[in-house]
């Protein structure tokens, strides 16, 4: 199948403030889908999530407390109910998350799913850029022998394309989705949670350029409003958008919840274009051992020595920081 719909659903997201609150959330979930499958009709194939769309993020919380708030299990009953609503409707369903994993009691990390239509996880990607939650990269070695490298950079091969995430604000981190589209990946899944305005921002420009850059389609879905939260509800609301791989908006939603940021995606195209030499064929001409080096240069982010709290993530970035400058 090389031409189907994608849908970026865009929903508020309510904080919750136990875990009581999460399984409603994924019942909102599924009545949206739903109606949006109803809507779009039989095309829809592929529908991507606002970021933490279940819970909301912590703010003053420590680990240990929004761990056993708010991190779902991964075989756990929020996981399983989504599974079923994407077996139901026929749909590859990109679901974000935080996440606990029992290599790793002491952690949560923020995670992002892709399940299929027969009701499988097909992709986990642990999201590897965070300035205040861990991520695998604060425990890179015992990570890596268990999930090995496939399993820090996963692409989905499906049979509506192969499908990739890049969560959040990691659409800023250009060597991400690179990496990402050297695997293969052709549609990156961007669940965000952003403040949102009628000019272009920094993540609206990022989407384009790693569009254009990969010769990938980017499904970026935003929230629409926060409540349960002091900061004010529309900050992060609006502007969940579809780009293609020439970095042209196919479809972009206004504030509120909506599923007006869907449309279709022409794998057969983007195909084409990955096989046309030229000037814009960016893949066939990455210098992937000059920069290797280059890149082995430089000592900026280092992994924690232990299990990391908010103080010590914050104060790494300064650490990192007076090192690049000093």
């Amino acid at each position: 199948m090389t031409a189907w719909k994608a849908l970026a659903l865009q929903m508020e997201t309510r904080a919750v403030t136990s875990r009581a609150e999460i399984m409603p959330a994924v019942e909102r979930v599924a009545a949206r889908i739903g109606a949006s499958k109803a809507w779009l009709g039989p095309e829809l194939r592929l529908v991507v999530l606002p970021e933490y769309v279940l819970t909301g993020f912590p703010l003053r919380e420590g680990l240990a407390e929004w761990r056993d708030r708010a991190a779902l299990d991964p075989d756990g009953p929020e996981y399983r109910a989504l599974a079923a609503v994407a077996a139901e409707h026929g749909v590859f369903l990109c679901a974000n998350a935080y996440e606990r994993d029992p290599h790793f009691p002491d952690l949560f990390f923020q995670a992002t799913v892709i399940l299929s239509p027969a009701g499988s996880v097909v992709l986990r990607y642990r999201r590897l850029h965070s300035l205040f939650s861990p991520t695998p990269y604060d425990v890179w070695e015992r990570y890596l022998e268990i999930y090995g490298i496939d399993g820090v950079l996963p692409v989905a091969r499906t049979e509506i394309g192969n499908l990739a995430v890049v969560a959040s604000e990691e659409i800023l981190v250009p060597e991400l989705a690179r990496a990402l589209a050297l695997r293969g990946a052709e549609v990156l899944c961007n669940p965000t949670s952003e403040a949102s305005s009628p000019a272009l921002t920094p993540k609206a420009i990022a989407r384009r350029a790693r569009a254009v850059e990969n010769l990938a389609y980017v499904v970026s879905a935003n929230t629409g409003g926060l409540s349960g939260t002091a900061i004010p509800g529309d900050s992060t609301n609006g502007g969940s958008e579809l780009i293609d791989h020439e970095g042209r908006a196919l479809a972009q939603a206004g504030p509120g919840e909506s599923l007006v940021a869907a449309a279709e995606l022409d794998l057969a195209a983007l195909r084409r274009a990955r096989l046309r030499p030229g000037l814009g064929n960016h893949l066939s001409r990455v210098k992937t051992g000059l920069w290797a080096q280059e890149y082995a240069r430089h000592d900026v982010e280092r992994p924690a020595a232990g299990v990391p709290d908010r103080a010590w993530l914050r104060t790494r970035q300064q650490d990192t920081i007076d090192r690049l400058h000093g």
